[in-house]
């Protein structure tokens, strides 16, 4: 059964992704879900690794079949440890990889259309990127602080997209008669060691995370995986395991909304 709708914007659906690092294997699973019932986007917003996810999409490749790119690599493959001037690592072989395995090469020439979102550092503000070099742009969205060296883009530095916008629905939503939002991110208050540093990351993954809710309230369908908090970042191998985790969770999100709203699509 078809989810479609007509619409009266420019465009009938769009994808927002979250950031998330590794979990963002998350999100193929949910679009590959999503695609089963017949929902699938006319362009797609992302976030860090909701960026990434995006432009392979966007280039053309089915969700599941986005794994089989990263099938064999490990985090080590696609970055460098360096001397920690302004990161513990540059992303150089990732910017590589990304311009080895995406066949377009700008992002105004994707098969989907595709906004990346990443932050001017230099400026203080969010940037969102509908043309340029699909690569280094992505690499700019997935730089997060301190682990990575700011990439530079005509001499402004770029950070993580998710400082200021972890979840972008409001790039969509002017132009879009649905927006589905996919949280990979979603704010957990787990159990966690009293010491200094479990504290301080505990209230940097707090305030990362706490600039979804407005974006979370305005989109038409919403779906966060809840069971991916306990992957580690570096867990390149478990692709595989986390997108059957986002897949799950779909499936189940679109089952229980049919089931008590007779529709998956906010009211």
């Amino acid at each position: 059964m078809s989810e479609n709708i007509q619409s009266e914007k420019p465009r009938n659906i769009g994808f927002a992704l979250s950031g998330g690092f590794i979990k963002g294997f998350a999100h193929l699973g949910v679009m590959q879900a999503l695609k089963e019932h017949d929902i699938t986007p006319d362009i797609i917003s992302g976030v860090s690794a909701g960026a990434l996810v995006g432009a392979f999409c966007a280039d053309g490749n089915e969700p599941y079949r986005v794994l089989d790119y990263f099938a064999g690599h490990k985090f080590q493959d696609l970055t460098k440890l360096v001397i920690p001037k302004q990161g513990l690592f540059d992303l150089c072989e990732f910017i590589d990889f990304l311009k080895s395995n995406l066949k377009t090469k700008n992002i105004e020439d994707l098969k989907t259309p595709l906004i990346i979102t990443a932050t001017d550092l230099d400026h203080g503000k969010s940037v969102h990127f509908r043309k340029g070099e699909l690569a280094i742009r992505i690499a700019a969205s997935c730089c997060m602080p301190v682990m990575f060296a700011p990439i530079c883009i005509d001499k402004i530095h770029y950070v993580d997209g998710g400082v200021f916008m972890n979840l972008p629905v409001s790039t969509l939503r002017r132009e879009c008669e649905k927006v589905v939002a996919i949280n990979v991110s979603p704010l957990v208050a787990s159990e966690y060691k009293m010491n200094i540093v479990n504290i301080a990351m505990r209230a940097y993954n707090f305030m990362f995370r706490a600039n979804t809710f407005p974006q979370r309230e305005s989109c038409d369908l919403l779906i966060e995986p809840y069971n991916l908090h306990g992957y580690s970042n570096h867990e390149l191998e478990k692709a595989e395991e986390i997108f059957e985790q986002g897949y799950n969770t779909a499936n189940e999100t679109l089952a229980r909304l049919k089931e008590e709203k007779q529709c998956v699509w906010k009211q």
